[in-house]
């Protein structure tokens, strides 16, 4: 990961510092909350796949990286509404945000978030950039509302989860690598190809996240199993399930569908399936996708950016935490 941790230290400096201002233009009452979720770190991915989708591409223009926060602002607001809807007491180590401002000023400061980032890019007055981001925000929250539905349904079809992750977490890193790429001035192929090669790492990205949820605590340093308590058959899940024999089964549905596992069930079933190697498969399915998203940069430029792309693959399938 040598190059991709370099150029992460390269970008992140002027990332931060559009970040900074884009919170600095915001109303005064909106400004808290959005310190709050931007201070509590996060790994900026999206906004540096933008960066670096335009750099491949030959993008020299440094307002490159007012474009690229737009995705990371966009990102926030689903953390904080989804922390929100899931009632979540922390996010990455911190208080989540709702527990210290308010439900409604929370919702709301997301809403502003987005709204912001929606007009920071018509400022670059290209309409194929703003039906871009477009995209995203529509794709994003119809693959939340089908997740919504799909809780502590244990007949969800892989086709079904595939939609969820695809909307709710691979659009919006799909979105970041095309914006790249238009931002460049990419042609047709170009843009394609780069929309590829994040939709397939974001896919990819989501199922690691799935194996996770059931990796041991003291790797991760929380509780194993969320998903079981929080009624989400992920691949993992629906593997261990299908394990069972009829009356486990019969009891699992039952306890899945009314929301009755306690933390020591997740933890009980979280074991189960590393020592069944189901989360191993998750993983075996996301390099599936992350192959993918090798063969499409295949279609782009050799370059520099080219070899930190490719070392993503490998850190979205190597994470621990």
């Amino acid at each position: 990961m040598i190059l991709l941790k370099a150029r992460l230290g390269m970008e992140l400096p002027p990332i931060n510092k559009a970040l900074d201002n884009a919170v600095k233009a915001l109303h005064p009452s909106v400004q808290p909350v959005a310190r709050h979720i931007f201070d509590a770190g996060g790994k900026r991915l999206r906004p540096l796949l933008v960066v670096l989708m335009a750099r491949l591409l030959g993008c020299t223009d440094n307002r490159v990286y007012e474009l690229a926060v737009c995705m990371e602002m966009l990102h926030a607001a689903t953390l904080l509404h989804d922390d929100v809807l899931d009632n979540a007491d922390s996010r990455r180590g911190h208080p989540a945000a709702h527990t210290l401002f308010g439900v409604t000023p929370t919702i709301l400061a997301g809403d502003a978030l987005l709204a912001t980032a929606n007009g920071l890019v018509a400022r670059f007055d290209d309409p194929a950039l703003c039906r871009c981001f477009s995209a995203a925000t529509s794709q994003t929250a119809a693959g939340e509302i089908l997740e919504i539905a799909s809780q502590h349904q244990v007949n969800v079809t892989a086709e079904t989860y595939d939609a969820i992750i695809r909307g709710k977490t691979a659009w919006l890193i799909r979105a970041s690598c095309e914006m790249g790429a238009l931002y460049a001035g990419g042609n047709v192929m170009q843009v394609a190809a780069a929309a590829d090669y994040g939709e397939n790492v974001g896919m990819a990205f989501q199922l690691v996240d799935d194996a996770l949820d059931f990796a041991d605590s003291a790797v991760t340093g929380k509780p194993s199993g969320g998903d079981v308590r929080e009624g989400k058959l992920t691949p993992p899940l629906r593997l261990y399930r299908q394990h069972l024999s009829p009356a486990e089964r019969t009891s699992f549905d039952t306890a899945f569908a009314k929301g009755l596992f306690s933390e020591e069930d997740a933890s009980r079933i979280g074991e189960a399936i590393r020592r069944q190697g189901f989360d191993a498969k998750a993983r075996d399915e996301a390099q599936d996708y992350l192959d993918r998203a090798l063969m499409a940069l295949d279609r782009l430029p050799q370059c520099r950016e080219q070899d930190v792309l490719r070392e993503m693959t490998n850190y979205v399938r190597d994470r621990k935490k």
